[in-house]
């Protein structure tokens, strides 16, 4: 049986197992297609009908094959089970209202008991330890109402990863039963915030996207800002204040190595790769303005695209990398603007009220985030790429640094409440998720204040 192994560093090494039932069928794992059923049922349920009624899902614990095996599956099928009712379209059953006994599930469930207690999906799985520091990890998705399976893979790791099985289970029923890509098996990076406010210490952390496994990524020595993953690579691109002198940098996640990008003379910031990340586009600095420069990482070949007798920042391609979007106050106030890749074109989208900001590219290349000031309050919100169909999806006295999640669903920003006395208690800065309708805000777990999100890709 082949199966999917993860190496050290959780790289896959090795192909999808489908794991045939007797006498069931199974459908075919093309990802957005719908599968067959009896009376024409599909498996895909529309993600709009689901914000309005969440997907009944069950998932008993995984059977265990002794050792340690009964612990990891508790946990992996509780990583499945926050990931899937976190995103706010599946609502896991109470496991108090199981019919059957989950140690009496077999290869084929018992449909009746499932359907009585409504249930829409089941999630069935085995956790084995087949030497040590190893687990193995089974499971199978059924669709309860035409009585078939839908998937059934198998994975080997390290007991170290199973989190991250978890994750990736989250993801093959999300996209099994919704027709979209998941995006649990992602990491978000964020600027760590500690102390007085007038006196913050801001350095570089990590975390999966759950808020599991934080860790810092620099020392704090100096103030780190935007961080921004690579495409291709476990790198980041980030800001900071080393030597006093606020410049980009790389950071090689696998060895914590730093390097400079480029050679300029001053201050450059806002940086951001380009889709296949074979380029770093960010803002430079002169006088009082500042110019939109793209870098070639091959070679460190800079080219400015704008000039700088405005102020010109924020830069972020389209997808395909066909366009530019960016912040820039030309016209007087901070506002929004689209041009080539190449710098041609430029134009101007925002024309409502307020000042704009940060604007950020969907991975799906409908729409463009954005944060709004309109007077004292400050606001999260979505544009189409021409700036038409402006919605503001969430306000506050401080909202800031959108990024989408790798399909486009999710946003996540940060917020800031205010201080209540003069001293700066009350003030803290945290992060948001919310969906691109404005359904499902929540809070996201961080091991301290938190600002600059950034969202991984799937990790691979």
């Amino acid at each position: 049986m082949q199966e999917l192994v993860f190496g050290r560093r959780g790289l896959l090494a090795g192909s999808a197992a489908l794991l045939m039932a007797p006498q069931v069928g199974l459908a075919k794992p093309a990802p957005a297609a719908p599968a067959s059923g009896s009376g024409g049922q599909s498996a895909v349920i529309d993600v709009n009908r689901a914000q309005i009624a969440p997907i009944p899902i069950a998932i008993p614990v995984f059977a265990a094959a002794g050792g340690k095996s009964g612990e990891l599956a508790k946990g992996i099928v509780g990583v499945i089970s926050n990931d899937l009712s976190s995103c706010g379209l599946f609502r896991p059953l109470d496991p108090a209202s199981f019919v059957q006994a989950a140690a009496s599930i077999g290869a084929v469930p018992k449909w009746q008991d499932w359907k009585v207690i409504g249930a829409r999906a089941l999630v069935t799985g085995k956790v084995e330890q087949p030497a040590a520091g190893n687990v193995r990890v089974e499971f199978r998705l059924w669709d309860v109402l035409p009585e078939k399976q839908l998937q059934g893979t198998a994975y080997t790791t390290t007991t170290s990863n199973w989190r991250r099985v978890g994750h990736m289970i989250a993801d093959v029923i999300y996209e099994r039963l919704l027709g979209e890509t998941g995006y649990f098996d992602t990491r978000i990076a964020f600027v760590s915030e500690v102390g007085p406010r007038a006196a913050r210490i801001r350095r570089l952390a990590i975390m999966d996207q759950d808020g599991y496994n934080p860790r810092f990524l620099t020392s704090g020595r100096w103030m780190a800002l935007d961080p921004r993953f690579r495409p291709i690579k476990n790198e980041l691109a980030f800001m900071s204040y080393a030597q006093n002198q606020p410049r980009v940098y790389l950071l090689d996640l696998g060895s914590g190595r730093e390097s400079l990008l480029g050679a300029f003379q001053g201050m450059t910031f806002a940086p951001r790769f380009s889709p296949h990340g074979s380029k770093v586009i960010l803002s430079e600095a002169h006088g009082s303005g500042s110019a939109i420069v793209v870098v070639t990482l091959a070679g460190m070949r800079a080219t400015r695209l704008t000039d700088s007798e405005a102020i010109n920042t924020s830069p972020c391609y389209s997808p395909d990398g066909t366009h530019i979007t960016f912040n820039s106050d030309r016209d007087g106030s901070p506002q929004l603007y689209v041009m080539g890749a190449d710098g041609s074109s430029p134009k101007r989208i925002s024309y409502g009220q307020g000042r704009y900001f940060s604007p950020v590219w969907s991975p799906r290349g409908d729409l463009i985030a954005f944060i709004r000031q309109n007077g004292g309050t400050f606001g999260l919100g979505v544009m189409n790429t021409d700036g038409t169909g402006q919605r503001i999806l969430s306000e506050a006295f401080g909202v800031d640094g959108p990024a989408f999640c790798p399909n486009g669903r999710v946003i996540i920003f940060s917020r800031t409440t205010p201080a209540v006395n003069a001293a700066g208690a009350g003030h803290s800065t945290h992060l948001v998720s919310i969906d691109i309708t404005g359904f499902n805000e929540r809070m996201v777990q961080t091991p301290t204040d938190a600002s600059d999100p950034a969202w991984s890709p799937l990790l691979s």
